[in-house]
């Protein structure tokens, strides 16, 4: 352990995160919860304390032995860990302005943590907290206009603070800062052997599974494909069966594309399809709330499954249900450990699922990996790129990509202040009383979206994100803003707000709206551009129809995401042809980075 790094888990949203970044810069690490005593910290060569949800001056605060300060070891205090590292050492821990996304950062101070870094870079911060006071032995490292101590160091005791998300790809300078921070660590050992990466997965299969054959929920994106690929490698044949279970709620083509694929790789023989449609659309149609349909949709598939078990005379001694899960996942739906805030509960992570996860009877080859590893394990293995690098899709399918409404209503204005800053970049906009799902300081927000409207052709997307970051900053009731694409007769303050449910007609008109967004992709080859593209469905009316949102996005492991900049004339023809559809009366682009929205909507 010696030559290892000791992560202690605060509840943040990016904790797991250091330990993939530690991993790819060669080094191993452990993670423990807040609890952990000093004594066992001290067998690591060094400390990093993650972000996370709550302040630290809230009474019953993740907090940390206060031992750990007398070990004598390197430590790395991130967001809520910078503010906790701070207050520890007599700094003062205020609620202050919020910074979320792109933030400009000052290096003021010279320090081995910056090295090699500019004076002026851009890092992600998601906080609404600061350190803004320190104690006389510490230093200053960076600020922002926001928050002056940014960044903090007691060089002497080689301790650091840094307000930002160095983990986070989108700080364009994090990896060096953890480098630098990790050249600061005596006796620390780097190994980097990625390609050993898919023999050690095909081992840990062979040893959870035993004797066990497993039976494997199929959903034809990336991960659960690669997951079963990896099962097919680890064993015998005839002990592997996948299950595609058809919802209702794919996207047009899907499951044509899944039997294509698997019978490329041979395993077209090993796949049970069932067409549940019905099932899903009976106990979907009429909900609203975002988690409870997340929340049917996992009871279900684990009752199909069960179903199919039982037709085929499989008892459960000796099957283990395998799935496609990645670790997005499970931080999204609160954490393994529990202490993270659940931002959304993903359909794999529902109460049945954590209910056999318990008793062992769940296996999951990449539930430690992010998007872009899975993509790397499906090339070792030998999986056509153009599999491996699809768009991910969301396992609840279209469901959480059409956005209900329990009740009817209008847009709101925006404050006095702020219809100033849009007039300032030449925009209009209003409030929309829809919810979407967003992140903000580690914790799930259920806020309002803002539409812009501008008479410009053009569409200036550095403006836009600048004006997007100071609008969910500035406004504490919204996390996502969207971009009329298309005109209406009506202004944006004209449009009513639909009373909506889930509903077979709802989601066969998204299903269209999809399909000429990944048509048009293609035809103006600008599929590889984006990382991910989710269609959405808004209960925003203009007359007798509702409204689209086009949300492209770029991200490398799905922890953070900004929006794809898209060429204005491919988005224009995009919107000009869903108009086409019947049911739609206008069409939006989301441009909100992540945080402080999530990908989905929902």
């Amino acid at each position: 352990m010696e030559n290892t790094i000791a992560i202690v888990d605060l509840g943040g949203q990016y904790c797991h995160l250091i330990k993939r970044r530690l991993r790819d810069l060669g080094v191993r690490s452990e993670i423990y919860g807040s609890e952990v005593r000093a004594r066992k910290l001290g067998h690591h060569s060094a400390v990093i304390l993650s972000g996370g949800p709550r302040s630290v001056y809230e009474k019953d605060a993740p907090s940390i032995d206060p031992k750990v300060l007398k070990l004598d070891l390197p430590i790395l205090g991130i967001c809520y860990g910078h503010q906790l590292l701070a207050q520890m050492l007599g700094a003062k821990v205020e609620k202050n302005r919020p910074e979320y996304g792109h933030t400009k950062l000052s290096v003021v101070a010279e320090n081995t943590l910056f090295k090699g870094t500019p004076r002026k870079q851009i890092v992600w911060m998601s906080h609404s907290d600061s350190v803004v006071e320190l104690p006389p032995n510490l230093l200053t490292l960076a600020s922002t206009g926001n928050c002056r101590n940014s960044a903090f160091s007691d060089p002497r005791r080689r301790l650091y603070g840094v307000q930002f998300h160095p983990e986070v790809t989108d700080t364009r300078c994090g990896g060096q800062i953890l480098d630098n921070f990790i050249s600061i660590v005596p006796r620390i050992r780097r190994k980097i052997d990625p390609k050993l990466r898919v023999k050690e997965l095909i081992e840990e299969i062979k040893t959870k599974a035993g004797k066990n054959s497993i039976f494997f929920l199929v959903s034809g994106g990336v991960d659960s494909t690669v997951a079963f690929v990896l099962c097919s490698k680890a064993l015998p044949r005839k002990k592997l069966l996948g299950l595609y279970v058809d919802t209702g709620l794919m996207r047009k083509g899907e499951t044509e594309e899944l039997r294509s694929n698997l019978a490329a790789l041979g395993l077209a023989d090993r796949l049970r399809i069932r067409d549940e449609s019905a099932l899903f659309l009976k106990h979907l149609t009429g909900k609203t709330d975002p988690e409870e349909k997340r929340k049917i949709i996992g009871r279900l598939f684990v009752q199909v499954q069960s179903k199919v078990l039982r037709e085929l005379g499989i008892g459960r001694k000796n099957w283990l249900l395998g799935q496609g899960t990645i670790y997005p996942d499970t931080i999204e739906s609160g954490g393994s450990s529990g202490r993270a805030a659940v931002i959304k509960t993903h359909h794999n992570r529902c109460p049945e699922i954590f209910s056999l996860l318990e008793k062992g009877l769940v296996i999951e080859p990449l539930a430690e990996f992010y998007k872009d590893e899975v993509r790397q394990v499906g090339g070792v293995l030998g999986l056509d790129p153009k599999l491996t690098n699809r768009w991910p899709f969301p396992g609840p399918g279209l469901a959480i990509r059409c956005i209900c409404s329990p009740e009817d209503s209008s847009p709101r204005k925006l404050d006095v202040s702020i219809e100033r800053l849009l007039h300032e970049y030449r925009y209009r906009g209003v409030i929309f009383p829809i919810q979407s799902v967003g992140v903000q300081g580690d914790a799930r927000t259920y806020k309002q979206v803002v539409a812009l409207r501008s008479n410009r052709y053009s569409i200036n997307y550095e403006i836009l994100q600048q004006l997007t970051s100071k609008l969910c900053n500035l406004h504490t009731d919204i996390n996502r803003v969207i971009l009329q694409l298309t005109t209406s007769k009506r202004k944006l303050s004209q449009a009513v707000i639909v009373r909506t449910a889930l509903s077979a007609n709802r989601l066969d008109t998204l299903r269209e709206a999809d399909y000429v967004v990944r048509s048009v992709m293609d035809e103006d080859n600008l599929t590889d551009t984006v990382w991910q593209f989710p269609v959405v469905l808004i209960p925003v009316s203009f007359g007798d129809g509702e409204s689209v949102v086009l949300r492209p996005v770029n991200s490398e492991d799905g922890m953070t995401a900004n929006f794809g900049r898209l060429p204005v004339r491919s988005l224009r023809r995009m919107a000009s042809e869903i108009m086409k559809i019947p049911q739609i009366d206008c069409v939006f682009l989301d441009v909100t980075t992540k945080p402080p929205a999530t990908i989905e909507w929902e």
